[in-house]
């Protein structure tokens, strides 16, 4: 009983926090150099090939979603990085958001995925690909009784950074000692990780999507 209170609290503070968790010349001249420099720099680091071997499916977990790493932007100079997700049956995601300079690329492996986008639903089924540009609000949810795994794959922006802090920082750091997101310490971490990504959260509208389609969240 004292384990299955554990997990109850785990997978509670796990979803209420992805519910908060979303012109002179002169001017041109130094602009420019700025992006000259950059592209100096990326090309003084050339890319360098890299194997990544196979690992077991990922699971859930205890709080019904989780996210394991793949590819990082670093070993790609910040053009691309990948995460895959796992998602427990009837399981609602983050709460709607828009990222100000993140486009998203999601390709299904296991199970059907439901993506909203502008308050377009679609299911993407396993093999399927599902392309969400930034500026256009959107979650996904498991809104099936089968486990959901999917890859999604993250452009010009080491948004692997922003989830493994969220997931692997911030709610063990709840769990651990017993807080909320309404906590002022976890509150002020959220917002702070959703300036520092260019993300715009929605934690009212999570709710009313988990009672229309009946998920866990």
């Amino acid at each position: 009983m004292k384990k299955d209170m554990s997990v109850s609290r785990r997978n509670w503070v796990q979803n209420m926090a992805m519910a908060t968790a979303g012109v002179g010349l002169a001017q041109f001249a130094f602009g420019r150099e700025q992006t000259q420099s950059r592209d100096e720099q990326k090309d003084s680091q050339p890319l360098l090939p890299f194997y990544l071997p196979p690992q077991q499916p990922l699971q859930p977990g205890s709080g019904g979603i989780d996210i394991r790493t793949w590819v990082r932007s670093s070993k790609t100079n910040m053009q691309f990085s990948c995460v895959e997700t796992a998602v427990a049956p009837r399981t609602m995601g983050p709460a709607p958001h828009v990222h100000k300079g993140l486009d998203e690329l999601m390709l299904v492996l296991e199970g059907t995925a439901t993506v909203i986008v502008d308050g377009n639903v679609e299911e993407i089924r396993a093999g399927g690909w599902h392309f969400r540009p930034r500026k256009l609000e959107h979650t996904f949810w498991n809104g099936s009784e089968k486990p959901l795994r999917f890859i999604d794959m993250y452009f010009n922006q080491n948004f692997e950074d922003f989830l493994e802090e969220l997931f692997h920082q911030i709610f063990p750091d709840m769990v651990k000692n017993n807080l909320s997101p309404q906590d002022p310490q976890i509150a002020a971490r959220l917002k702070n990780l959703d300036k520092r990504f260019g993300i715009t959260t929605f934690p009212e509208k999570r709710q009313p999507i988990i009672e229309k389609y009946g998920l866990k969240g």
